[in-house]
């Protein structure tokens, strides 16, 4: 209890202190652009009620978690093939340095003319910047897969599809994972960007009507909306992962115990 505490003390300080300064900054203030914080959070239960969570918090949820499963899937899966395989690696990768160096936002108005402006633009905007991360530690990972532990499962006549999963990929898994973190925030991004360009609902939209009809509090409760939604998915994100890499975490800690 005492250690869980100090964790939580410990992690609570910086954002305690932050906001704390930024009450100082912003007291007084007379800017229309730069709100006192008081302000804001006074403005917040009266902008952001349970219909406007419903109407614009849970399709960009809904949208984000669609985009970013199409890019894991995706990812792992290719990533998989490619870097299981020599010759295959070395024919898509100057396709994939030069896709990778592509902008995902700057695909918005493209797919917008094959997708039109609903929901599947924004979906595939999303999985076309997430995939990346994924698709690539994906790769590295696969291609680190310890020789003597392939050799071992060859020896032993695992095959198939129980060796991709429980030699391939569980060997690539941190590695995997350690790109589907970097994916998560490359995806709330690109949910803000699409939604700002074309829709009817979600939180850019919301963002950008507040700036559009000066309503500068509202923007500014949106842009917490925002943060505490990447906080939520981070945290998320994070027990998910203590569960799919326990067996490694605890090797890791094995291996420092030994020390």
């Amino acid at each position: 209890m005492r250690v869980v505490l100090l964790r939580l003390c410990l992690a609570s300080a910086l954002p305690a202190v932050l906001v704390a300064l930024w009450w100082v900054a912003s007291e007084g203030s007379t800017n229309v652009y730069w709100p006192p914080l008081r302000t804001i959070l006074a403005a917040f239960p009266d902008v952001w009620t349970a219909e406007r969570l419903r109407a614009d918090v849970l399709p960009s949820v809904l949208r984000l978690t669609a985009g970013y499963a199409l890019a894991a899937v995706a990812g792992i899966a290719l990533g998989t093939l490619i870097g299981s395989h020599r010759r295959v690696r070395a024919v898509c990768e100057p396709v994939l340095e030069f896709l990778r160096a592509v902008p995902p936002p700057v695909l918005v108005p493209v797919l917008m003319l094959f997708a039109g402006i609903g929901d599947t633009m924004k979906i595939l905007v999303i999985a076309s910047g997430c995939v990346w991360p994924v698709l690539l530690n994906t790769v590295e990972g696969v291609r680190a897969l310890d020789p003597v532990m392939a050799q071992t499962a060859r020896s032993y006549g695992i095959t198939g599809a129980v060796r991709l999963k429980d030699v391939v990929l569980r060997a690539a898994s941190p590695q995997i994972v350690a790109g589907l973190r970097q994916a998560l925030s490359v995806g709330v991004i690109l949910m803000v960007i699409s939604e700002m360009f074309a829709a009817s609902n979600g939180l850019g939209f919301t963002v950008v009507q507040f700036q559009r009809s000066f309503a500068l509090p509202g923007m500014w409760t949106g842009i917490l909306v925002l943060g505490l939604l990447g906080f939520v998915l981070s945290v998320v994100f994070r027990l998910a992962e203590r569960r799919v890499l326990g067996w490694y975490h605890g090797l890791r800690a094995a291996d420092r115990r030994s020390r």
